[in-house]
């Protein structure tokens, strides 16, 4: 493995991981009533900005053209302003397990998006990467269904608000690939959240307004600090590392990774507890990413027939 893809996967890991913790330290945080889902989303985006803009001080300074500007821009909007609000309305609209499901079709619509829009192949290894990493999280999220189950049920919109939020997602990493390698990582983000966060202002005032700050505990204060530093800021920085040197599809097949680290802490919490069946899923999903991982790119198969050619031509 060359030392761009070692540090592509592990960006990719350590921010899916952080993302994994999220999902439960969330969940306690939302659980006192007084943080509602959207202030929360509000809280991550205007921190990490004053946080991008803060390390953007300790970097060496990079010009941008406007023409790269509005690329952001738009960036930011599939990125980070569609992808986390559509969610965060969707959940609230749907069931828990409905919007866990649906995460789980990211790595499908970027293989597609990828071979329709840089011709990526489709081929039999990565088919069944995928599908093997989905069941694997599918197991995981429907073995904690019954011990997490809050008695909401399904909603079509709410459905389809996370499947867009989702699409979104998968359309920015493939996308705008071409524009990540261009700029640091810092650089990158705190454009992108400078823009995320004017695009919010009009929404959030009232909203964040509205909370007494004095009433919060100490406890949530720190899972608010973690999913603001951990979950946002560091996380957001290690997303272009993976982006710019993994292939799209591999990128997020790194998603599957979240319903394990998520499985994990609330079993290290008490919040649930290991099976059988959610071993399996553990093995189903290293499974998938490991296929998806060694599945060739369109670079190794255009070279390969290339030296097919040669070799018949030799011969």
């Amino acid at each position: 493995m060359k030392a761009n893809e070692l540090k592509g996967h592990l960006a990719m890991t350590g921010a899916n991981v952080m993302w994994g913790v999220m999902s439960p330290v969330s969940k306690l945080v939302l659980a006192g009533s007084l943080i509602s889902p959207l202030i929360l989303s509000e809280l991550r985006i205007f921190g990490a900005t004053a946080l991008f803009w803060i390390a953007s001080m300790f970097t060496k300074p990079e010009h941008v053209p406007h023409k790269d500007m509005m690329k952001l821009f738009f960036a930011a909007l599939l990125g980070v302003v569609f992808n986390q609000g559509a969610f965060i309305f969707g959940l609230g609209m749907t069931s828990s397990i409905d919007a866990s499901i649906i995460t789980t079709s990211t790595p499908i619509l970027t293989m597609v998006i990828a071979a329709l829009y840089l011709r990526e192949p489709i081929t039999g290894k990565k088919v069944l990467g995928i599908f093997l990493g989905a069941t694997g999280a599918l197991l995981l999220i429907l073995s904690s269904q019954q011990a997490n189950a809050s008695g909401q049920s399904g909603n079509i919109w709410g459905d389809l608000l996370c499947f867009s939020a989702e699409l979104c997602f998968s359309l920015y990493i493939v996308l705008f690939k071409g524009i990540i390698g261009r700029y640091s990582p810092v650089t990158l983000m705190k454009w992108m959240f400078t823009y995320s966060s004017i695009c919010l202002v009009p929404f959030s005032y009232g909203e964040l307004s509205q909370v007494v700050w004095s009433s919060l505990d100490l406890a949530t204060y720190a899972g608010i600090a973690f999913v603001v530093v951990g979950a946002t800021f560091l996380s957001y920085l290690l997303i272009p590392i993976g982006q710019h040197n993994l292939r799209p599809t591999v990128a997020t097949m790194y998603c599957y990774v979240q319903p394990i680290i998520a499985s994990i802490v609330t079993v290290l919490w008490g919040m649930d507890r290991f099976n059988l069946w959610k071993v399996i899923a553990v093995v189903f999903v290293f499974s998938g990413v490991f296929l998806v991982t060694r599945s060739k790119s369109r670079a190794q198969m255009e070279a390969y027939e290339r030296e097919k050619r040669r070799l018949a031509e030799k011969g």
